[in-house]
């Protein structure tokens, strides 16, 4: 088979690629970078997903195509650029695709289509409301409907995944990490508030700095602990290839990712008893992060088992840690 993988230099399109690549497939990579990766069966086309003939020579005797890739940015000063890549290039790679007779065509949405922060019910399933509370969490979902709608109106299958948030297990506790640096380390924390210019926020977590490097256990302002979804990056890629292979996945949209959420309470103090660090504990303004999405669907339907829980994770990212160190 040939798939298109776009984001093919992003973490979880670069791991799809080589997952593809290792089982045979002939791969071509679309992405604003080069994925960097030799292979006589991979090849690549540099450019933006809103740009026609980008997305044309990528779709060009595809037999699927699989959407991973997106930009992400919750500043202000990024709203152009979200709705450039994530829905113009979104219905341009579909356009593409459709024209290019892509048989099925796989596209990863994001659970922030949800109010996950304010959601009606829980566990969080398919069949909740869509009421994204991000202006990422609206491009994923007009993508959603973009994805839908040239499903109805060509041969094209198409699958829709809602991604929960994805990490590299060895990015768990790497302060330098663009997610995990912010959620779980103090100072990154203070400087990630500051540049959302939720000053209220970094004072607080200033203030309770012990004048060294400390993890942070975020609460919100009625203290409890902060809990949401965090999915190691090979368990995505794992639900990645079963949509684009499974019979019973046309047509579909399942969220995708680890089947227990993580509880900041439960797993702070571990990873600070592992690397020796002070852990302070911050309640902030708001209600803060809290959630539990179902993978019931996705489990049940196309036989998903995550294979990677979060403290197996640790395990590997305590490693990269003493390394890191040494």
């Amino acid at each position: 088979m040939k798939v298109l993988v776009t984001g093919s230099a992003g973490r979880v399109g670069s791991f799809v690629a080589r997952q593809l690549l290792a089982a045979g497939h002939q791969v071509r990579g679309f992405d604003l970078r080069s994925a960097a990766i030799e292979d006589a069966d991979f090849e690549e086309v540099v450019g933006a997903f809103d740009d026609r003939e980008a997305a044309t020579r990528a779709c060009e005797r595809a037999d699927a195509v699989l959407h991973l890739g997106a930009f992400m940015s919750w500043l202000a000063s990024d709203r152009d650029r979200l709705f450039h890549a994530n829905v113009d290039g979104t219905r341009v790679v579909l356009e593409a695709a459709a024209a290019a007779k892509v048989g099925r065509f796989v596209f990863a949405s994001s659970g922030e289509v949800y109010p996950e922060n304010r959601p009606a019910f829980q566990p969080i399933t398919e069949d909740h409301p869509k009421e994204p509370l991000s202006p990422y969490g609206l491009t994923k979902l007009i993508g959603e409907e973009l994805v839908m709608f040239q499903g109805r109106v060509s041969s094209m299958e198409t699958v829709i995944l809602r991604f929960s948030h994805t990490q590299n297990a060895d990015e768990l506790l790497d302060p330098e990490s663009f997610f995990s640096g912010p959620r779980f380390f103090l100072r990154p924390k203070i400087r990630q508030q500051e540049a959302f210019g939720n000053k209220a926020a970094a004072e607080l977590l200033r203030a309770a700095g012990p004048g060294r490097p400390a993890l942070v256990l975020t609460r919100n302002e009625d203290g409890r602990p902060f809990r949401m979804h965090i999915t190691d990056t090979r368990d995505m890629a794992k639900g990645v290839l079963l949509a684009l292979t499974h019979p019973e996945a046309a047509g579909g949209v399942f969220n995708l990712g680890a089947t227990d959420p993580v509880d900041f309470a439960e797993v702070l103090p571990v990873m600070a008893d592992r690397i020796g660090l002070p852990l302070v504990t911050v309640d902030l303004p708001g209600a803060g992060v809290w959630y539990h999405t179902s993978n019931q669907r996705i489990r049940e339907m196309l036989g998903f088992e995550p294979e990677w829980p979060i403290m197996r994770m640790l395990d590997e990212a305590v490693k990269a840690w003493t390394t890191r160190q040494a």
